[in-house]
């Protein structure tokens, strides 16, 4: 037996017991005649005590040979600590230690193996194990945990079943780049790591499954950023015989009962908002409603002047910074320098203050007036004492250039608050929109997404006027799952993919085995994914996610650990019929 017990076990009540723990060795202080040892395991530390008076001689010895991070095994017995401390749960007591194996040593760690490290994220990433054993990351990962087991515990009370699909599909054409895996026995041909199981949910909504769920790794090849990486975790669930309506209630129940049941939050009615109000109001579809800032559109009270910045503009419009007219003209410069940035791309920003007089001073003060002003303060709700900050330019480019400005000065201002949760549904999505680049429409969700049967009718005539049957459902401006109300017949989803640019022939080498289970009596059905690391990292107060997977891959899609992607031996290609030409 290693341990009789954990080293966050112990308490006062156990003192006289005889024990035996087994852990890392966090720290070591000898004072010639006493050695105490920090001795940590995943549920705590313990403090070991070797005294030349008390212990075993030999043991003493060897007790002076500890490094960090060997790995002991020690027998002993709990004793009250005289120097107690009250920052761990087991400072009350420690261990006189009578018998010490050493199972392992350790070379000096690469890193601090400490809740707080200064270690770049490079060093902590290739020796992630190591990292691991810190409790920041640990605990992120047994948080994890929790909310996994929370999510199968509601949906499985809710009747759903959960149910594997392949890791080994075929590659589609729409939606992000796709993983590539050759096929050895099939020669020239490739299998695709699943972007999502999208077909496969829908084909078993036809095979009467009625309720599934998955929790299930997905793969996209594109770049990366903080909430992002190439392989990912989602909670994959369909339902059959649903409208919108059913799945907006059921995945709301989820996101309250895990709020209730991880946070201790309790969250009322979830609001709705179009689309277009969404962007109109926040200027993008996953708006943080925790604080306000809305957008004011200015077009009508400032386009009658001799500004030609703004008569020029598709739009004009601003947001009122709460208590912002205190800032100093050096303080709006780094603004103004902020939304000009390459990342943003503004090419300049007009301010207004809100005196606390009720006057106005404004960096255009010699083309509007106070009147003018005034209407700009009450179209965005400014205050007195606020400052309005105004974007012009192309529609939607100004707004995502204002929505970057606006969660910008909420972060500045403290107004993300973290422990605080505002879920809101974004529906009423476009089914299409139009790709410059390839001079053609593309699904804004996929192709399988039902259009409003009422807006079927302008498929022919304003594909872009088209709204899909579709929903975000969005917390603290982070969308965490998404879906819609699916296609289930076949002649439907045929115009589908014609206005989405495919031939008969290509649809039918694509998608023809989900065209052919659709005349089997497919149900209406219809889903929703959420992204599972993103939904833990906010759960847990964050929204970077890469603390929040065991092994995650770098900015740049590599695993700097295993050193992956990496060459493959020429036999193994040779295997798979690829030639690369060097």
């Amino acid at each position: 037996m290693y341990r009789s017990h954990s080293c966050g076990e112990l308490r006062a009540s156990d003192i006289k017991k005889e024990v035996t723990l087994s852990g890392w060795v966090q720290k070591t202080r000898d004072k010639g005649f006493m050695i105490w040892v920090d001795l940590r395991d995943r549920y705590g530390i313990t403090q070991l005590i070797f005294d030349e008076e008390r212990t075993p001689a030999p043991v003493v010895k060897k007790a002076k040979t500890l490094g960090r991070e060997f790995v002991i095994q020690v027998k002993g017995t709990v004793i009250e600590r005289e120097s107690k401390n009250q920052n761990i749960p087991t400072g009350e007591i420690e261990i006189l230690v009578n018998e010490l194996t050493i199972l392992n040593e350790s070379i000096v760690p690469p890193i601090i193996i400490e809740d707080q490290t200064d270690d770049g994220e490079d060093i902590r990433m290739k020796y992630r194990y190591l990292d691991i054993r810190r409790n920041p990351v640990k605990n992120s990962l047994i948080f994890r945990h929790q909310v996994g087991m929370q999510v199968r515990n509601y949906l499985s009370n809710e009747g759903f079943i959960e149910v594997e699909t392949p890791y080994l599909i075929k590659s589609t054409p729409e939606g992000a780049r796709d993983f590539i895996v050759p096929s050895r026995m099939n020669e020239g041909q490739f299998y695709a790591l699943p972007q999502s199981p999208q077909t496969f949910k829908q084909l078993l909504m036809v095979g009467g499954m009625d309720k599934y769920f998955q929790i299930v790794k997905c793969f996209r090849d594109e770049d990366l950023r903080a909430d992002r990486q190439p392989e990912f975790t989602q909670i994959d669930c369909e339902m059959a015989f649903v409208e919108q309506e059913d799945i907006l209630n059921i995945f709301e129940g989820l996101t309250r009962y895990l709020l209730s049941e991880i946070k201790g939050v309790n969250i009322g009615d979830f609001p709705r908002m179009t689309y277009e109000e969404a962007m109109r109001t926040y200027g993008n579809d996953k708006p943080d409603i925790r604080f306000g800032m809305k957008f004011g559109e200015l077009n009508d009270i400032a386009q009658h002047k001799e500004f030609n910045v703004f008569n020029t503009a598709e739009l004009v419009v601003g947001i009122a910074v709460p208590g912002g007219a205190s800032y100093t003209r050096k303080e709006i410069d780094k603004l103004i320098d902020w939304v000009k940035r390459p990342q943003v791309g503004a090419l300049g920003m007009v301010y207004v203050k809100c005196n606390e007089d009720g006057t106005y001073k404004s960096s255009v003060d010699k083309f509007y007036d106070q009147t003018d002003l005034a209407k700009w303060a009450e179209a965005t709700g400014a205050k007195a004492g606020d400052l309005i900050c105004v974007l012009s330019g192309p529609t939607n480019k100004v707004r995502t250039q204002l929505s970057a400005l606006r969660m910008e000065l909420a972060e500045r201002l403290g107004l993300r608050n973290p422990e605080e949760f505002a879920p809101l549904w974004v529906v009423d999505f476009p089914l299409l929109e139009w790709d410059e680049e390839t001079e053609r429409y593309h699904a804004m969700h996929h192709p399988f997404t039902s259009p409003k049967p009422e807006d079927i009718a302008l498929l022919d005539t304003k594909p872009g006027d088209v709204r899909a049957n579709a929903y975000d459902l969005v917390l603290n401006g982070n969308e965490i799952g998404g879906g819609s109300i699916r296609i289930h017949d076949k002649e439907t989803q045929a115009l589908m993919f014609d206005h989405l640019g495919f031939t008969p022939e290509e649809a039918k080498a694509q998608f023809g085995f989900l065209m052919d289970a659709f005349q089997y009596g497919a149900p209406p059905h219809g889903g929703i994914a959420f992204g599972f690391d993103r939904l833990v990292a906010i759960l847990g107060g964050q929204e970077t996610i890469r603390d929040f997977i065991a092994f995650p891959k770098n900015n740049s899609g590599r695993d700097i650990m295993i050193d992956a992607p990496s060459n493959i031996d020429n036999e193994q290609l040779k295997e798979l019929n690829i030639k690369l030409d060097l």
